[in-house]
């Protein structure tokens, strides 16, 4: 993913920041991510989290409204594929081939609002498919 300067919703200014400046200090520490980083806009607050230990983004820069769907995304999908008996990478080549993107396309972490809830509506699709 590319490293994020400019902010794609403001053309806001956008800067790494650690956790601890994101979510406040005792969030941080609380979550277990005070030596994370994130790259957040300075003037609407749209952010992405860095890989581990990295500064390396997860994805691209994502409004609330866009995170907490991400968000609901990851669980359904992480949900799926454990009752599915995936492995995490069985999990995304399914993820892939499901929605024609290259394995390095398929992370949740780059979609978009359509592509989220296409993966949820695949992920509900296969769980009424088993229990039919």
């Amino acid at each position: 993913m590319e490293i994020p300067k400019i902010c794609r919703y403001c053309g806001g200014v956008v800067r790494l920041a650690p956790a601890a400046e994101v979510y406040g200090a005792a969030a941080a520490r609380r979550l277990g991510i005070e030596r994370e980083k994130f790259y957040q806009c300075q003037n609407c607050n749209a952010r992405v989290g860095c890989h581990k230990g990295t500064t390396r983004p997860l994805g691209n820069l994502a409004n609330e409204t866009l995170r907490l769907k991400r968000k609901e995304t990851h669980q359904v999908f992480d949900s799926f594929w454990k009752e599915r008996g995936m492995t995490r990478t069985q999990a995304y080549h399914w993820m892939a081939k499901k929605l024609r993107l290259s394995e390095q396309l398929a992370h949740i972490g780059g979609f978009e609002m359509d592509r989220c809830q296409r993966l949820i509506d695949l992920c509900e699709k296969g769980r009424n498919k088993e229990a039919a």
